[in-house]
């Protein structure tokens, strides 16, 4: 029986969260994200930091300030097919957008 040796790499959650949407979007063409700030900035924690060079403009997506807005987007993107990640800057935000989680 042969045994694999893992490798491990101590990374931040942060770092984690990155390194996951980096390969979803590489590995699938429909993943795309939408977020405040999250092109141009990177995001408020840097964790998109270089997509919007890396995919561009279509995959990476700033949004204006309008959660249930962007949320709405996404869903139906969702239900088109796409596999939209949205990022909200922080979690009291998510309370502007629980008319589209909910309701759908």
């Amino acid at each position: 029986m042969t045994t694999m040796a893992q490798r491990t790499e101590e990374v931040s959650y942060l770092e984690a969260i990155s390194q996951a949407l980096d390969e979803e979007m590489a590995r699938d063409e429909r993943v795309f994200l939408m977020g405040e700030d999250i092109g141009m900035y990177g995001g408020a924690f840097k964790i998109t930091e270089g997509f919007l060079k890396k995919y561009g403009e279509w995959r990476v997506l700033d949004t204006p300030l309008a959660e249930s807005g962007f949320v709405g987007a996404a869903i139906g993107a969702a239900m088109m097919g796409l596999r939209p990640v949205v990022e909200m800057q922080f979690a009291d935000f998510i309370s502007c957008a629980f008319d589209q989680i909910t309701e759908v």
